[in-house]
């Protein structure tokens, strides 16, 4: 029944215009197409969304995988760039107990090489995007900021879903409050809600936080994670608590990009908060079921878990 509501409340794809990072994580016994952004679009293609990637890679033979790999996952590749100053970008993955995992990300990479010319800039604005994605990492360095800030300007008219995904040595305070302010749509965890508690002084419980920052900043719609727990979701003025879904996990990496794009895929479908949380859950949970941050996974899947 539950898969069943989910189908039957499918809708057109709109445009997503995504902006981050491209790189390849480096698990203990294998190394895996990856980057919070690529997560990102990769899977809310396969929720029937159409996301179009701004991010680089290097002219190495890991730029050549990427490319590849990237094109068999069905996502366009014209605003994916190939950086000659920088190699592609890799983040050595550390998994820790239950759902803690921690990243040693090397900087400069590829990605941090992105330009944007006025001819670029005026096709962003002819596609006319309904979103624009966006975390920490990318726009963490000054000039990457710079093409994010650009491609806000170009597209007044789209929502902004900012998922903060901090990463220790890339989580500015005073970067993280101006893209706080730049959202329509926030998605973060536990512990990166203590940071903005601290960084914003916004309170440090759930519901009060949710509260608060929508109050402040005026955001459509606002989740936090809460691991193996589920989620909590504030939208459309109703605030849920979702329980998790069980699964063993093969590691987390990537689960919290499945969920960023299911919480857009339920908010662009307009469905009720409930359903937005449980489906949001499934996704994540089905992603950590797997190894890697982009497994093969169907909508059927979800409902079976």
């Amino acid at each position: 029944m539950y898969l069943q509501l989910v189908l039957d409340r499918q809708v057109v794809g709109e445009r997503i215009l995504v902006v981050g990072e491209v790189l390849w994580d480096h698990f203990p016994d294998s190394v895996r197409l990856g980057g919070a952004a690529l997560n990102f679009a990769a899977h809310a293609k396969r929720l029937g969304q159409e996301p179009l990637l701004i991010s680089a890679v290097g002219t190495d033979e890991l730029g050549d995988e990427a490319l590849r790999a990237i094109s068999a996952l069905g996502l366009d590749s014209s605003f994916i760039q190939r950086s000659e100053l920088f190699k592609t970008g890799i983040a050595s993955v550390h998994l820790g107990p239950s759902d803690h995992t921690s990243f040693v990300i090397a900087r400069p990479a590829a990605y941090d090489a992105v330009e944007l010319s006025s001819a670029d800039l005026q096709h962003i604005i002819e596609w006319r995007p309904k979103w624009v994605y966006y975390g920490t990492l990318f726009p963490s360095r000054i000039a990457a900021n710079d093409v994010l800030q650009r491609v806000l300007e170009a597209t007044p008219q789209a929502s902004r879903l900012y998922d903060l995904n901090l990463r220790p040595g890339f989580d500015s305070p005073e970067l993280v409050c101006e893209l706080l302010q730049h959202a329509s749509v926030v998605k973060l965890n536990e512990d990166e809600l203590r940071a903005v508690h601290e960084f914003t002084g916004l309170p440090a419980d759930t519901k009060g936080f949710c509260c608060a920052g929508i109050e402040r900043y005026g955001w459509r719609a606002v989740c936090v994670t809460l691991g193996s727990r589920g989620c909590a979701i504030l939208a459309g003025g109703e605030y849920v608590e979702a329980d998790g879904c069980p699964v063993d996990v093969a590691d987390s990496v990537g689960a919290g990009d499945a969920f960023a794009a299911a919480f857009m895929h339920g908010i662009i479908s307009n469905w009720s908060t409930p359903t937005i949380a449980g489906f949001s859950n499934r996704v994540a949970a089905l992603v950590a079921s797997a190894p890697g941050a982009i497994p093969d996974w169907a909508l059927k899947r979800v409902v079976e878990l």
